[in-house]
């Protein structure tokens, strides 16, 4: 986060007083897990449970975002902070890789082993009618010999997704705009092409949006349409969930430069959301080739 008191007023490091967010915290998912687990079983107070929690979480972060944002704008935080911070990000975008990269795994897993294995001969006496190629566009194609998965028609490269990608790729630009622009000392340019990364984002979610109503009103592509449709939507779910979560970065950190908050010299805030929201677009320039095109 970013400091503005000099490095001489700043704690060699800061040590936060003993704070009540992570029980809170621990309470909203106490109430979230066991509200969604009687929710889906037909229990209707689960759902409240589910509110609950969500609603303590949410107050929760809010909280807690602002006590970190009131320390670090105190000048609390000093040079070793800031490089916890970093590191911090760091790990945390690699976990981030490390999950899309279980599900790219198990994409490639089906398509060069799973689907292939199921249509030889050792399989042929359990699915003699079984046809190993991707994707199963057809009823009892691929993984539904009986008939259970519907025909429907896959998602191509042109259209919609090509229309995310020029948005998403824009949407790194201007971002990167924008930094230069809070190097630069210029605020207003800087704040300018941040609400323009912002409403980027927010129009990518749209798009996608559509494209969702579009596949399961027309394409008859839906979240059981085999192991096409189920990856497909895990995938580009996921990564919409996550464009969704950069976007809010983005959002805040765009008040906070309102606010006057980040120098040129201190403003890993910024950076950190910046850092989050490159990570998106080249997920999504993986899932466009891998999803879309393959």
């Amino acid at each position: 986060m970013s400091a503005a008191a000099g490095t001489g007023q700043q704690p060699y490091y800061f040590i936060p007083q003993p704070s009540r967010f992570p029980a809170q915290t621990a309470l909203g998912f106490l109430f979230i897990i066991l509200g969604a687990s009687q929710w889906i079983n037909g229990h209707e107070w689960g759902m409240w449970s589910f509110i609950l929690g969500v609603a303590i979480w949410l107050f929760t972060l809010q909280q807690w975002f602002r006590a970190a944002v009131a320390e670090s704008e105190s000048g609390l935080y000093s040079d070793r902070v800031d490089v916890s911070y970093r590191w911090s990000m760091s790990w945390f975008i690699f976990s981030e890789v490390m999950f899309f990269g279980a599900f790219f795994g198990a994409l490639f897993w089906l398509r060069a082993h799973s689907v292939p294995d199921l249509g030889d001969l050792e399989n042929a006496l359990l699915w003699p009618d079984f046809k190993a190629i991707w994707p199963n566009v057809q009823a009892g194609v691929t993984a539904s010999p009986g008939g259970i998965v519907e025909p429907f028609t896959t998602m191509g490269p042109w259209g919609l997704p090509t229309i995310n990608t020029a948005l998403l790729l824009s949407s790194g630009v201007t971002l990167t705009i924008a930094h230069h622009a809070l190097l630069a000392n210029r605020r207003a340019r800087c704040i300018g092409f941040m609400w323009l990364t912002v409403l980027l984002g927010l129009t990518f979610l749209c798009v996608q949006g559509y494209e969702y109503w579009h596949a399961y009103n027309e394409l008859n592509l839906k979240l059981n349409s085999g192991v096409y449709g189920t990856t497909f939507f895990m995938l580009t779910g996921f990564h919409g969930f996550h464009v969704f979560v950069g976007m809010l970065m983005l959002f805040f950190i765009t008040v906070r430069l309102i606010k006057g908050h980040f120098t040129p010299e201190r403003h890993f805030g910024f950076e950190g959301a910046a850092w989050y929201w490159h990570f998106v677009d080249v997920v999504w320039l993986g899932l466009f080739i891998v999803v879309y095109w393959l």
